[in-house]
């Protein structure tokens, strides 16, 4: 059973050929900077055309790992369920090809952490706008699909230690920062997600942040400082670099850890 694109045409093309153009041209924006290479990330979720610049850098980083197996965390938008998620398919359509899901450790997940699998939840877009920047750059990759709704970070956290601590295995983290507040305040609250970031300051992170993948977020913080990992901030901005338009606006960061 293959996961079908479902935002496609929307937050990024339905082609291969228009994917690549975004892709090119973002890249052609950081040619000449010599970038980490790390095994996670923190990424953005948003459209393409206001995002993906921001997730592009650290899929570049991803990149330079060489890792080839990724567990893909994001938030549920649509479907409301306690914990987390875990996507049964075999597959995940892109642009690009399918992407192929790695069932044994899926298995591994539902039996050693008692995960659950809720199909409906895996029309995500917080997931799925991370596979054709997976298949691009990665195009052996294999990955796991997990979506949280009312979930634990100390319980997340657990998952994520657990693919962490396999061979070969990195992951992808996804959430956008606030969302419709004037730019000035965007800003302000979106700099409380960065400082809760860079520094792993969880308390921090509960005094204005509004990323809506907070869970996930707490979680990687809750994993960095029990495995003992820096984060470094990639890329910061939002939706009005692009729209231009600062009375209503969405923020972006990218980061990895290592």
């Amino acid at each position: 059973m293959t996961r079908n694109m479902s935002v496609s045409g929307s937050f990024y093309p339905d082609t291969k050929k228009e994917t690549l153009r975004y892709f090119e041209h973002f890249s052609s924006l950081i040619q000449e900077i010599s970038l980490p290479s790390s095994k996670i990330i923190i990424v953005p979720h948003a459209g393409y055309i206001y995002s993906g610049f921001t997730a592009n850098i650290a899929y570049n980083v991803l990149k330079n790992s060489s890792i080839k197996n990724f567990l893909v965390i994001g938030p549920s938008h649509r479907i409301a369920f306690d914990g987390s998620s875990v996507c049964d398919f075999n597959s995940y359509d892109t642009p690009f090809g399918k992407i192929q899901s790695d069932k044994n450790t899926i298995e591994e997940l539902k039996s050693k952490l008692n995960i659950n699998s809720y199909l409906q939840a895996h029309h995500e877009h917080s997931t799925e706008v991370q596979f054709p920047f997976i298949k691009h750059y990665i195009p052996d990759a294999k990955i796991i699909e997990l979506v949280y709704s009312k979930e634990d970070p100390k319980e997340l956290s657990k998952i994520i230690k657990y693919i962490y601590e396999k061979k070969d295995w990195g992951i992808i983290i996804s959430t956008d920062l606030s969302h419709f507040y004037k730019l000035s305040d965007a800003n302000s609250l979106d700099n409380i997600c960065i400082d809760a970031i860079k520094n792993l300051n969880i308390d921090l992170l509960h005094k204005g942040c509004e990323a809506c993948g907070i869970i996930g977020v707490e979680a990687m913080l809750l994993t960095a400082k029990e495995l003992n990992l820096k984060s470094e901030i990639l890329d910061y901005r939002t939706s009005a670099d692009v729209s231009g338009d600062n009375s209503n606006v969405v923020g972006y960061l990218s980061a990895y850890f290592k």
